[in-house]
C-alpha cells in the first residue's frame, strides 16, 4: 500500500537490524555491516521498504553503540566507512531504503567532546553538558531518576559538580540549549545524508532538553505488584515533567526538519517514550517536526482488545494530526512471539503473530519490525553468566535485561555451528530454541511463518493507494474483538480481528452486506447470516468501495 501523494514513507514497512546480532562476516563472533550487505537478497525477499540499522558507529559498547564516541566514524568491530558505503549502494540497488539511528540527547563519556568539558569549568566545551552543583550537604542537584534506575546525576572529581546521565553513567547528557551543540548535531546528521542515507531513527529524542530550573519530579503513585512490592526501577517512582519532553525540543525538531528538507525523499523517526506519550507524538509529528514517531505503548506486556483499543484511542490526536509507527517488537523489550502469546498453545501462537503482522499493516501509519519477529523467534533465556546488558545485570534476577532479545539471528539449520550467524563463539549465545525456526527451515515450508510474513507484506502492497493515508475509526466491542474502520474518498476497510481464546461473532454493519472480502487466504473466518464469525486468531478485512 503506497501513499497517494509521493511520499514512499507513508505506510511503508521498515524493518529493524540489530547490527551486533544480524550476520558475522568478519569472523569474531559480532555481527557488522557486511554481514547485512551479505543478507540485503533476504531483506529484499520480505517486501519491506527500508531497513533501520541500530547503532555502528565508534563507541565504548557499554550500552553497545549508544554510547557514541564518534558520531562520524564505523566502530572498527562493524567494519568502516567504506563497508557503509557499500551497504548503502547495495540496498539502493535493491530498492531499500536505508535509515540510521541517531543519538542526540547524550554521547559517550569516551566522546572527546565530554573529555574536554569535564577537564574544567571554563573550557570550549564547558557547557556542552548539563552539569550542576552539589547540595550544600553534597547531594545530588535534585531527584531526576535515570531510565536504568538510581540517580540521574553522577559526580567528576575534577569539576566538582555532576553531570546529568539520563541512562547508564557513561552516557552524560549533552546541553541542547547551547546553541553551539545544536549546530554540531546538524552538521553530524548531514554528514550522513551527504553519504546517501534516508533517514534517521532519532534515539530517546525526547530527552535532547531538560528543564533549565532542574527542579525536583513530582513523585507518581506506583503500582505494587503480586507479592505487594513495588517497581523494581526507581525510574517509576516519578512523573517526568521536567527531565524530558520540554517545549524547546519542537524548535529544534523543526531545525532538523529544515535540514532534512534540503535531501528530498529523507525522513525521520522518532522515538518517544513520556508519561503522556500519545500527546508529545502528535506535537513531534506536526507543524514540519518528525514525519513519524512510536512510542512503547505497543512494547508492553498488555495486548489484550480492550487494551489495544485504549491505545488507539489515545492515540487519536496523533491519527488525525501526525503520523504513527506501530512496533510490537524491538531491540529494547521481550520479542513479542512470547510477550503477546502468553496462555496460548503453540499453534495459537504463530496464528496470533500473523494475526497482529495484520494489524499492523492495516492501522493507519508506518510498521517496524524487528529482525526475527517474521520467523517468530521466542524471548531467548540468558543465564546469568552470559549476561552482557548492564540494564540486566544490575537488577537481576527480577529484570533480566535485555539479552534476550539480542540473540543472534538463527540463518542455517543444516550443520553450521551457532545457526550460520557465525564460526566462532558469538557475543550471544543462539538460543536452542530458535534453530529450528532458522530461516533455512522456514524457507523450505510454503506455510512457514517466515513465508506468511512475505505473503501478508505482499498482501498490504495491493491495497488501494487511497487507504494509505484513510482515516480511521476504532469500533467498540467485546473483550475479544479489535475492530475497526479505514475509510477514503474511494474506499473504505473493515477490520476484525480476533485476540480472544474462543470463537467469537462480529455483527456485520448493514452497508457492508455487499462488500468485497479481500482478506488474506491464512486467516480463518467467514461472513454469514449478517455476521463474521471467527475462530482463535480469526480475521475479516472488507472492502467497500463509495
Amino acid at each position: 500500500m503506497s501513499s497517494n501523494n509521493g511520499e514512499w514513507w507513508r505506510n511503508s514497512v521498515i524493518y529493524q537490524i540489530y547490527p551486533r546480532s544480524f550476520c558475522d562476516a568478519n569472523g569474531d563472533g559480532i555481527g557488522d555491516l557486511p554481514g547485512i550487505t551479505s543478507k540485503l537478497d533476504y531483506v529484499q525477499s520480505l517486501g519491506v521498504d527500508a531497513i533501520w540499522i541500530s547503532p555502528f558507529f565508534k563507541s565504548p559498547m557499554v550500552d553497545f553503540g549508544y554510547d557514541v564516541s564518534d558520531y562520524r566514524d564505523v566502530d572498527p568491530i562493524f567494519g568502516n566507512l567504506a563497508d557503509f558505503d557499500a551497504l548503502i549502494e547495495a540496498a539502493h540497488a535493491r530498492g531499500i531504503k536505508v535509515i540510521i539511528d541517531q543519538i542526540l540527547s547524550h554521547t559517550s563519556d569516551q566522546h572527546p567532546w565530554f573529555e574536554e568539558s569535564r577537564a574544567s569549568r571554563d573550557n570550549a566545551k564547558a557547557d556542552w553538558y548539563v552539569w550542576a552543583d552539589a547540595k550544600v550537604d553534597g547531594s545530588v542537584p535534585n531527584n531526576w531518576m535515570s531510565n536504568f534506575s538510581g540517580s540521574a546525576w553522577r559526580w567528576c572529581t575534577r569539576r566538582r559538580q555532576y553531570y546529568l546521565t539520563n541512562f547508564l553513567k557513561e552516557q552524560p547528557d549533552l546541553n541542547l540549549h547551547n546553541p553551539e551543540v545544536q549546530e554540531q548535531l546538524l552538521a553530524d546528521l548531514k554528514f550522513w545524508l551527504d553519504r546517501g542515507v534516508d533517514g534517521f531513527r532519532l534515539d530517546a529524542i525526547n530527552h535532547a532538553f531538560h528543564h533549565q530550573s532542574l527542579a525536583d519530579n513530582p513523585p507518581r503513585p506506583v503500582e505494587l505488584d503480586e507479592n505487594g512490592l513495588p517497581p523494581v526501577n526507581t525510574y517509576q517512582y516519578q512523573w517526568h515533567i521536567h527531565d524530558k519532553s520540554q517545549p524547546e525540543n519542537l524548535v529544534f525538531l523543526q531545525r532538523v526538519r529544515e535540514l532534512m528538507d534540503g535531501y528530498p525523499g529523507s525522513i525521520t523517526m522518532g522515538e518517544v517514550g513520556d508519561d503522556n506519550t500519545h500527546k508529545i507524538m502528535a506535537e513531534y509529528t506536526t507543524e514540519k517536526r518528525l514525519n513519524m514517531a512510536y512510542s512503547f505503548d505497543l512494547l508492553d506486556d498488555k495486548c489484550s482488545a480492550a487494551f489495544l483499543r485504549d491505545t488507539l484511542e489515545k492515540n487519536r490526536a496523533v491519527i488525525e494530526q501526525g503520523w504513527p509507527c506501530w512496533s510490537i517488537s524491538n531491540h529494547d523489550v521481550p520479542r513479542s512471539f512470547s510477550r503477546w502469546n502468553k496462555g496460548f498453545d503453540s499453534e495459537q501462537a504463530v496464528a496470533r503473530a500473523q494475526l497482529f503482522l495484520l494489524m499492523q499493516l492495516t492501522l493507519r501509519g508506518n510498521v517496524c519490525l524487528y529482525q526475527g519477529e517474521e520467523l517468530g523467534l521466542e524471548e531467548a533465556d540468558i543465564a546469568f553468566e552470559d549476561l552482557v546488558d548492564p540494564y540486566g545485570i544490575n537488577l537481576w534476577p527480577e529484570f533480566k535485561g535485555r539479552d534476550g532479545c539480542r540473540t543472534p539471528m538463527p540463518w542455517s539449520n543444516g550443520g553450521e555451528i551457532n545457526a550460520g550467524f557465525s564460526k566462532v563463539k558469538p557475543w550471544l549465545p543462539v538460543a536452542e530454541d530458535h534453530y529450528h525456526k532458522a530461516v533455512s527451515v522456514q524457507e523450505q515450508d510454503s506455510h512457514s511463518m517466515l513465508n506468511q510474513f512475505r505473503t501478508l507484506i505482499d498482501w498490504h502492497k495491493g491495497l488501494p493507494a487511497a487507504i494509505a493515508t484513510a482515516e480511521q475509526e476504532i469500533l467498540p466491542t467485546g473483550d475479544d474483538l479489535l475492530a475497526f474502520y479505514r475509510r477514503s474518498d474511494s474506499d473504505q476497510l473493515l477490520v476484525v480481528l480476533n485476540l480472544g481464546h474462543s470463537d467469537a461473532t462480529f455483527a456485520l454493519p448493514a452497508r457492508f452486506a455487499a462488500a468485497e472480502d479481500i482478506t488474506p487466504a491464512l486467516f480463518a473466518g467467514a461472513v454469514a447470516g449478517g455476521e463474521i464469525q471467527l475462530p482463535v486468531a480469526g480475521a475479516r478485512v472488507l472492502r467497500l468501495a463509495r
